[in-house]
């Protein structure tokens, strides 16, 4: 059971010369903002919007016509049936559970569907979208390719970045923005490239070392599938949420950014998001290429080397949004993330905690992903933090998320594949004795197209549950002897 011995570390509010007042930062921010992103781009800032909107109003219209359906599931062989018959007819499955799946097609594909499932599936569907083009155009509604000088200057106080989903072109001169600001303890770097070539920006969070002992690193995610803009955005609020409130009131986020060194990856997937603002709103692998020529991609979640063998539904299909590669590590990105963790953990900074965001269902999801036959032996930890998250994200919004194991959430087998996860990657390989995927917000309603106005409400839930992250592994003790205790457990 989770030990509480410690859990009376002091909580008192840090002394650093960073708490002292920061109304400096307000005198130079012009001076930051000016150096980074130049002189006012209001003229060019309208240009590039509608730029923006021409090339939307190009990738929403391949969604006419297109309807998302939610079948309710009663056995295991229903779910069967429509899983191999989605595979048959190359159909994007958005989710499943034990109870329901979700599926995106073209309407007149309907009827075939439903040519190919029993009789006891005819009736047992509805329709969760009614204008699949409409609601895929309004995430779009908003953003810019570039912000003008005078609205970055509004970033702090006006919460402008969270009021839009942002493009990559955004996020890193933002990410630059808060380093610039806050150079004490913000850190923009690179992990690594991606199969195109662009940079996997990072925010790495945390106070100095202290007395020269190095201190321990929770990874915060998003983006592993493109398509999950909500993601990328939750994770920027995090890590803006710890910068911005470091050294005030909250005392929860004084130790928390104390006592860890947070890495905030935002988008690890950073060739297929940039593919969702630029070709295909609904994009969901990375770019790589495969044996087919017309099918590129590999599923980010499903390409680590542990089990990776347990994708059998779509392991041989490079037209599969859950395609995990010919090889484990065939994915430049995930290979890319591994090498980064490793290094971390060689260089004297142990991967204690591992936060992979993602959506929907409203999910804490904890190892083992590949298979429910094998229990992992943290269970009673993982699931009590797991509750705990779950609490905290409750007494925040009061929102429901359901804890389970991975293996559990995604329902009947057959849909997704389940071996080469990320997250069973880092906790039995890398032994992350705390590694969770989080899947946001909503339950169905819209789906990877979460309307703007839940960017905030999304964030704030994910900070309850992100406070409480820091704190229950910090009250643990020691993380590092717990993961040394199971390999020695493991060994025997």
């Amino acid at each position: 059971m989770h030990d509480h011995v410690t859990s009376n570390l002091a909580r008192k509010r840090p002394v650093t010369e960073d708490h002292d007042d920061r109304l400096w930062t307000t005198k130079i921010r012009d001076t930051v903002v000016g150096s980074l992103f130049g002189k006012s781009t209001r003229h060019g800032t309208r240009r590039e919007q509608q730029k923006r909107l021409s090339q939307t109003s190009k990738i929403i219209s391949q969604y006419d016509g297109d309807v998302v359906l939610r079948f309710n599931l009663s056995s295991p062989e229903e779910a069967k049936a429509l899983a191999e018959a989605s595979h048959i007819l190359y159909l994007d499955v958005w989710s499943t559970t034990k109870s329901h799946a979700d599926i995106r097609m073209a309407e007149d594909m309907v009827p075939s569907l439903l040519g190919l499932l029993p009789k006891s599936m005819q009736h047992s569907h509805f329709r969760l979208m009614h204008d699949l083009a409409r609601t895929a155009q309004d995430t779009y509604t908003g953003a810019s390719n570039v912000y003008s000088k005078e609205d970055m200057v509004r970033l702090e106080t006006e919460n402008l970045f969270f009021q839009n989903y942002q493009p990559p072109s955004v996020i890193l001169p933002w990410m630059k923005l808060l380093e610039s600001l806050f150079p004490s303890f913000v850190e923009v770097f690179s992990i690594g490239k991606s199969y195109e070539g662009r940079e996997i920006q990072a925010l790495r969070v945390g106070n100095k070392d202290i007395g020269g002992n190095k201190k321990l690193t929770i990874i915060v995610t998003g983006a592993a599938h493109a398509r999950e803009w909500i993601s990328v955005s939750t994770v920027c609020y995090l890590a803006y949420s710890l910068i911005s409130g470091y050294g005030k009131e909250d005392v929860d986020i004084n130790i928390i950014v104390d006592h860890f060194n947070w890495v905030f990856i935002p988008t690890l997937n950073v060739d297929g998001y940039a593919y969702t603002w630029d070709a295909d709103r609904l994009w969901r692998k990375n770019r790589q290429p495969t044996g087919l020529s017309f099918c590129k991609g590999i599923d980010l979640d499903r390409a680590y080397n542990f089990h990776f063998d347990g994708s059998p539904s779509s392991q041989g299909n490079p037209c599969s949004d859950m395609f995990p590669g010919t090889n484990p590590f065939e994915a430049t990105e995930a290979k890319t993330f591994a090498d980064f963790a490793r290094n971390l953990s060689a260089e004297g900074t142990p991967v204690v905690g591992l936060l992979d965001f993602h959506s929907y269902s409203q999910q804490i999801l904890y190892p083992y992903s590949y298979s429910c036959d094998n229990m992992p032996p943290d269970l009673e930890n993982l699931e009590e933090l797991g509750f705990g998250l779950a609490k905290a994200i409750r007494q925040h919004s009061g929102e429901h998320y359901e804890v389970t194991s991975a293996c559990e959430g995604t329902g009947f087998t057959g849909f997704q594949g389940a071996g080469g996860s990320m997250m069973d990657f880092f906790y039995a390989d890398y032994r992350v004795p705390y590694a969770y995927q989080i899947k946001l917000r909503d339950t169905g309603s819209y789906g990877f197209l979460l309307p703007k106005e839940n960017i905030i409400p999304a964030g704030e839930e994910s900070l309850a549950a992100l406070k409480h992250f820091g704190q229950f592994i910090l009250d643990d003790g020691s993380p590092v002897e717990r993961q040394e205790l199971r390999q020695e457990k493991e060994l025997k």
